[in-house]
């Protein structure tokens, strides 16, 4: 298959670009690389031996967007593009829904005009928004849109609504929802991994940066959680099991929408990160107690029970595995992709 990968060089794209070359898939990455390395995807052919082909252009435009990939042709689409810093899009909410819904309305669009029917989208587990009182595991079945907090969630619940209506428009459209927990780590190669700009949103990159020396000590927003020490627990799935995921969702393609959490199913607190970390690393990571950030909940966990079972997957790797291999990129690549 020929797959076009929007945004596909960044952290999650480019991993998802290596599984596909390596099983032998043709892959296209059209990326702006705004917030994305070229380097990224000159490593993926080195560790693959393969070739991609590369369009730098704005998916957000539709002219630039429309030229650049009417003489492209591809089987399906893994949609990456967009904006993605939950604080950044607090700031600057018309930038975000400006970018990430253009972006996927050119992209529909696009794919309307080639009649390609297959869609994958990079949504996340933020969509579920509040859950409902009680609920700590999330499946499927949780309402999407209540209670979201920033608009880089509402954009992503947005988009699923968008594409959930042009699919009853376009009645053969075949479109997979991934809903994304925490992704984690890194290639084991070392090679790429996650190259943050500016200070990390995300807790195992900041942690990363406090090992290697970057960053002085690592903030923990809140320890009177009712959790196991205290502080918040997340699911954190290594970005090669999520990358995983994505080809499975190519093979279960059907006419329709579905969704699906992708995330490990188990919950690690901050603390107990940071000790895997500084177990994988050997280096001490300090940290300092801090209020708490409102609307952060105190647990969030998915149920990936719907994926194991219609996509036949599953996480294989461990915490302990996306920290050495964090660590393994981290330590190659202290100031990420800019000293290559």
């Amino acid at each position: 298959m020929r797959i076009l990968l929007t945004g596909g060089a960044g952290y999650i794209g480019s991993h998802v670009a290596l599984v596909l070359l390596e099983r032998g898939d043709d892959v296209v990455v059209i990326d702006d690389f705004s917030n994305s390395s070229p380097e990224s995807l000159r490593r993926v052919e080195r560790l693959t031996g393969k070739t991609l082909q590369v369009i730098e252009a704005d998916l957000a435009d539709h002219a630039a967007a429309e030229a650049a990939l009417r003489d492209v042709d591809f089987d399906a689409v893994i949609h990456f593009a967009g904006l993605k810093a939950v604080g950044e899009s607090v700031a600057q909410p018309s930038r975000y829904f400006r970018t990430n819904l253009n972006s996927t309305l050119n992209l529909l669009d696009i794919m309307r005009e080639k009649d390609v029917r297959k869609l994958v989208f990079s949504s996340s587990a933020t969509v579920y928004g509040t859950p409902d009182a009680g609920v700590e595991r999330l499946d499927e079945s949780q309402p999407v849109g209540i209670g979201i907090t920033n608009p880089y969630g509402r954009t992503k619940a947005f988009i699923e609504q968008i594409i959930a209506d042009v699919q009853v428009a376009w009645p053969e459209l075949e479109a997979v929802l991934l809903r994304y927990f925490n992704p984690v780590g890194a290639h084991p190669s070392g090679e790429i991994g996650e190259d943050p700009a500016g200070i990390p949103n995300n807790l195992m990159p900041f942690v990363a940066q406090v090992a290697v020396g970057r960053r002085e000590k690592l903030a923990v927003f809140g320890d009177q959680y009712p959790t196991v020490d205290g502080t918040g627990v997340r699911d954190y799935i290594h970005v090669m099991d999520l990358a995983e995921g994505h080809v499975a969702a190519l093979e279960h393609l059907s006419p329709g929408v579905e969704a699906y959490n992708l995330g490990s199913g188990e919950g690690a607190s901050v603390l107990e990160v940071v000790r895997a970390y500084a177990e994988a690393s050997g280096r001490e990571i300090p940290y300092d107690i801090v209020g708490p950030r409102a609307g952060d909940l105190a647990t969030t966990v998915a149920d990936p029970a719907k994926a194991n079972e219609h996509l036949a997957w599953r996480t294989t790797r461990s915490l302990a595995d996306a920290c050495r291999d964090s660590w393994a990129w981290q330590v190659k690549n202290p100031n990420g992709f800019d000293a290559a």
